[in-house]
């Protein structure tokens, strides 16, 4: 008698365990690949996993039938790194999509595995125009902004503003080449000049040698080719070395909010950006953010907004197509026009860039700004056709020409 119980409670145990993974197995698994521990961390980080998550919330929970869950990991900006967790992802944990990336040296890496698995890279948080240049996939979309974006409006704003001298003060990897290369062709194109250039490494804290050559070369423009917290170290050591005193105009290649709160608009003001999101543009995008505020307790960046919008349209083109494979919902996100709070009649273009509007923005100064987090003035609206390359002048190969 106690033997066969045994066995029942066995044969119990054993298919409760085979529910559990079947369970695990037949959930759509996204993954949200990003850095949580340094210089981009507060850009992307939990406020990226956050906006995936509203994102599966409002989609409903489930597709398919299925149970939608977010795994996530910290790939350190180390391009090794972040292809390793992809790969494991993909070939072990059944994931169907990665997220986010910020750091374009682990945005490459990533994309060529995900080129090889057949698996959708949806990229949001870096940012070399090459990942849908030369280094272009079928299986990405470029969801955001890319460094041909951020130099075609904040550069030919400013040459056009009387500000036709450019020293540039660049990030030493290939997020910052790319950025310095794109915007040194329109500085040049407006009829603007470049008078020197420095470089930095990644996450650094003294930029007093960089910028005391830069006042040598009396630009009337300091580009700061870089993101992050080496974007607010270069803002705020410039104004103590006195080169905002001095008139040279600080021109933020890659800015956040995120970057403007840790300045403050005291050092901040007037410092000109492009961006393809501002959370108090409209009632749609203030609505978001203050939920968004509600998990994170800071209002969201264009990158965080981004990942939302780029989790919908999969899950939209999961259930649309009935299927999760990657072939099939890239063709199915591809043919169907994005539209979200933020998003206007948005589309993936052939070599997968995604193609919006972008709004040149200056910072406010302390006695504009009426609330709390009320940063940005709109200087003017900027189409997809004047922030996108032109698509005869791409090096994708997916692209007929």
């Amino acid at each position: 008698m106690f033997h066969h119980r045994f066995k029942y409670l066995l044969l119990a145990s054993l298919l409760g365990c085979g529910a559990t993974v079947v369970q695990a197995q037949n959930a759509l698994r996204l993954g949200v690949l990003n850095d949580k521990s340094s210089i981009y961390a507060d850009l992307t980080g939990s406020g990226s996993v956050s906006a995936a998550q509203m994102a599966i919330d409002d989609f409903g929970g489930r597709v398919l039938n299925r149970r939608i869950e977010i795994v996530t990991a910290d790939h350190q900006n180390k391009p090794d790194i972040g292809s390793s967790i992809a790969r494991r992802w993909i070939e072990s944990e059944q994931v169907k999509v990665i997220i986010d990336v910020p750091t374009s040296s682990v945005a490459f890496a990533v994309q060529e595995i995900t080129r090889n698995l057949k698996t959708p890279f949806l990229i949001s948080g870096a940012a070399s125009s090459d990942l849908t240049g030369k280094a272009c996939s079928p299986m990405t979309a470029h969801w955001t902004y890319d460094t041909y974006a951020l130099a075609a409006g904040t550069a030919r704003g400013i040459v056009q503003a009387g500000g036709n001298s450019w020293y540039f003060l660049t990030q030493d990897n290939v997020f910052g080449h790319a950025l310095q290369r794109d915007v040194s062709r329109f500085v040049e194109e407006a009829g603007g000049k470049i008078v020197g250039v420095v470089r930095h490494p990644l996450n650094s804290s003294d930029f007093a040698s960089f910028l005391m050559q830069a006042d040598t070369a009396k630009p009337k423009v300091l580009a700061l080719a870089n993101a992050g917290s080496d974007f607010t170290n270069a803002i705020k050591q410039a104004s103590e070395f006195g080169l905002v005193a001095k008139g040279i105009k600080m021109a933020g290649m890659s800015v956040t909010i995120n970057d403007i709160h840790s300045l403050g608009l005291k050092t901040a003001q007037g410092v000109q950006f492009i961006t393809p999101f501002y959370w108090d543009s409209t009632p749609e995008t203030r609505q978001w953010s203050r939920r968004f505020f509600e998990k994170e307790k800071k209002m969201p960046n264009h990158i965080q907004a981004g990942v939302y919008g780029a989790v919908m349209h999969y899950l939209q083109a999961v259930k649309a197509s009935g299927s999760d494979d990657g072939q099939t919902v890239m063709a199915q996100m591809r043919k169907t026009p994005i539209n979200d709070f933020f998003t206007k009649n948005g589309y993936i273009r052939e070599d997968g860039r995604v193609m919006r509007d972008f709004a040149l923005m200056e910072v406010k100064s302390p006695d504009e700004s009426k609330a709390p987090w009320d940063y940005f003035k709109m200087v003017k609206m900027l189409t997809p056709n004047e922030t996108a390359i032109p698509i005869k002048d791409s090096e994708c190969a997916l692209i007929k020409k």
